[in-house]
């Protein structure tokens, strides 16, 4: 890929990032990173520290559930603390719509519309985060209090 053209996914987190006064740390990795396991491997850094960014169907409206990749969602309990109806794993197409990015790719930003946010505070123990930047190549790095900003996201346990 030449320097500076990244696919149209990739692209709209990048200008997300500069849009909402973030650095722009986003980083082209080799290899395909589709899981927590594989991005952590790739960066050489712990897969707590990897935010998988979840797109959850809560009564046909999407739920950005930004989650520690060594954490499992309890949709039950997240349902409850929202005091909202039943929580469903959103489908392939549902997310694709949604976010304008395929599943293993999702970034926390740059989708077509704000999508409402949680964040998993396990994650707040990690100086850096790492999460997905719009394709199954690239990723980003920022601090936990950044994408808490950037992200308007309400902080939760999510376990």
């Amino acid at each position: 890929m030449a320097e500076g053209i990244f696919p149209e996914p990739v692209a709209r987190v990048k200008h997300a990032l500069g849009a909402l006064g973030a650095r722009d740390t986003v980083t082209v990795l080799e290899s395909q990173v589709p899981t927590a396991a594989a991005a952590a491997a790739a960066l050489g850094c712990d897969v707590a520290a990897i935010t998988n960014s979840l797109v959850f169907d809560l009564d046909g409206a999407p739920l950005l559930i930004l989650a520690s990749g060594a954490a499992r969602v309890d949709v039950g309990k997240v349902a409850d603390r929202l005091g909202t109806g039943r929580i469903r794993r959103a489908s392939p197409g549902f997310v694709l719509a949604h976010t304008g990015q395929e599943v293993g790719g999702v970034a926390p930003v740059g989708h077509p519309e704000k999508i409402r946010t949680l964040l998993d505070e396990s994650l707040a123990v990690h100086s850096v985060l790492w999460a997905g930047a719009g394709d199954h190549h690239s990723m980003f790095s920022i601090s936990y209090s950044e994408l808490q900003r950037i992200t308007d996201a309400r902080e939760m346990p999510v376990r």
